[in-house]
């Protein structure tokens, strides 16, 4: 088998050692070095042709370009443009596979000329940050891997499609594969009717292997307990005073189940902590009110589905759902698939699921869809709305950011035309009357953390409170709040 070419490149004085320890590593690697043959310039002997010229011959010449940035830019030509840049641009018009490792200490004297290279190169593709030597063989050493699977040189099955986990028949809730049934029927018209067996079900979904063990993906989906097997398949939520974090938290929760229950529980935490402002009744007979929440619901549920179906789990940490002040983030272990970046998210991509036996039933049940469009339906719907444009970041972890309405904007863009609209909840506004009226000098801050809501929501339904003359303030700011009592105005 022909050996894969690396081209390990740098500027020379900055990574002297760490080029050297990676090439080394490679090739003592006992599956490492079956397959790759890496190329330092160290190691050319001495020749009378330029080093520039050796240098782009060795980046058409091989199969992967990894590239070491750091704080130097290095040797400039007439151009103005270093080798390293030269070398990056020839990988990139050539198409090769490029591997960017970029060292996150002393950013602030990091040259101009290359800081804007490391902009470039965020633009193509998805890089990684290290700090050290061991982070840096530890990062490369994940990423051949990721690129042997990518490319079959190696092949084992995805975590969802493996049977090792011991779980049987017996570990499954039949209810849920009937309501699973019931649901796929009416929403994709799935060909099973809800009296399917479990087992003709799991087999039709390729959840069970022919000798009857049950794949990890079945027990995320059905199982009775899925913590049970997999500890870490569990989202945790936290709500902050702020936009950092920070204590005091004023709700924090963990939620366990199956991933089904995992979004909807996950999805409901944020919608009910969440601004959400309620219309007036315009017809005595009708008793519905129109609501409208401050964050599309379709966004935020679409967000944590992706957490929970793409996420890497054989790692030791959870979904995590974060909600700020001014902005929701969802974070999830793991990376985008082999070739996807952030950028492409942004528009139509190809459906390159982490998980895909997780994937499909989640697709029958309408939760995902299969062409690619979750990341675009995001920004869509927020757009929408009249807020700022989510944000995509893959680090160690991949997370979204969706940006709440910013503090000087009362009521969202699709309701600006209603003046009598309102923000409040008939029960968190009788539970802050009956708390001013124990204590008429309580704060607004205090009032937050005792009815587990944002200050900005205890300000705005006390402002209508004001509005409508049933909440004063005697004293100035250091005086008491007073409750009038009268009628609240519903028509």
């Amino acid at each position: 088998m022909k050996r894969i070419r690396i081209f390990i490149s740098s500027v020379q004085s900055e990574f002297t050692e760490e080029r050297a320890m990676l090439c080394h590593y490679i090739r003592t690697d006992a599956l490492l070095g079956k397959f790759f043959e890496p190329f330092i310039f160290e190691e050319v002997p001495a020749n009378e042709l330029p080093a520039s010229h050796v240098y782009l011959k060795e980046v058409e010449l091989c199969d992967i370009y990894l590239g070491l940035y750091g704080n130097l830019y290095g040797y400039e030509d007439e151009t103005g443009t270093s080798p390293t840049e030269h070398e990056y641009d020839l990988a990139a018009s050539l198409h090769k596979c490029r591997l960017i490792f970029i060292k996150s200490i002393d950013e602030d004297k990091r040259h101009p000329k290359e800081k804007a290279l490391i902009r470039k190169v965020e633009r193509d593709i998805v890089r990684k940050t290290f700090v050290d030597a061991d982070g840096l063989r530890t990062s490369v050493y994940a990423s051949l891997i990721r690129y042997l699977e990518e490319k079959e040189y190696i092949r084992w099955k995805p975590f969802d499609a493996s049977c090792d986990n011991g779980a049987t028949l017996d570990d499954l809730d039949e209810n849920k594969m009937k309501n699973f049934i019931h649901m796929a029927r009416a929403k994709r018209n799935f060909p099973l009717s809800v009296d399917t067996s479990p087992a003709t079900l799991l087999a039709h979904m390729d959840l069970i292997d022919n000798n009857g063990k049950i794949a990890n993906a079945a027990i995320l989906l059905f199982g009775k307990k899925p913590q049970k097997y997999f500890i870490t398949s569990e989202i945790k939520c936290v709500q902050f005073y702020g936009n950092v974090v920070e204590k005091p938290m004023p709700a924090y929760q963990i939620y366990r189940g199956d991933v089904f229950e995992l979004i909807d529980q996950a999805t409901s935490f944020v919608m009910s902590r969440i601004d959400n402002w309620v219309g007036t009744r315009t017809d005595e007979e009708n008793a519905s009110v129109s609501t409208h929440p401050e964050l599309p619901i379709d966004a935020v549920k679409e967000a944590i589905v992706n957490a929970v179906c793409h996420r890497d789990y054989t790692s030791n940490a959870s979904v995590q759902v974060m909600l700020f002040r001014n902005r929701l983030e969802i974070w999830n272990p793991g990376s985008l698939p082999y070739g996807l970046t952030v950028q492409k998210l942004h528009g139509p991509h190809k459906s390159l699921p982490a998980n895909p036996l997780l994937a499909d039933p989640m697709y029958w049940n309408g939760y995902i869809e299969k062409i690619g469009t979750g990341t675009e339906d995001i920004i869509n719907k927020c757009r929408d709305y009249g807020l700022k444009t989510p944000e995509f970041h893959q680090e160690e972890d991949f997370k979204v950011i969706i940006w709440r309405a910013a503090e000087s904007q009362d009521v969202p863009k699709a309701i600006q035309d209603d003046p009598k609209a309102i923000q409040d909840d008939p029960k968190e506004l009788a539970n802050l009357v009956n708390l001013i009226k124990k204590n008429p000098s309580i704060s607004r801050a205090e009032l937050a953390r005792q009815l587990n809501l944002s200050e900005r929501q205890v300000r705005k339904i006390m402002d209508q409170l004001r509005a409508e003359d049933r909440l004063i303030r005697r004293g100035g700011k250091t005086g008491q709040w007073i409750i009038t009592d009268k009628q609240r105005n519903t028509r």
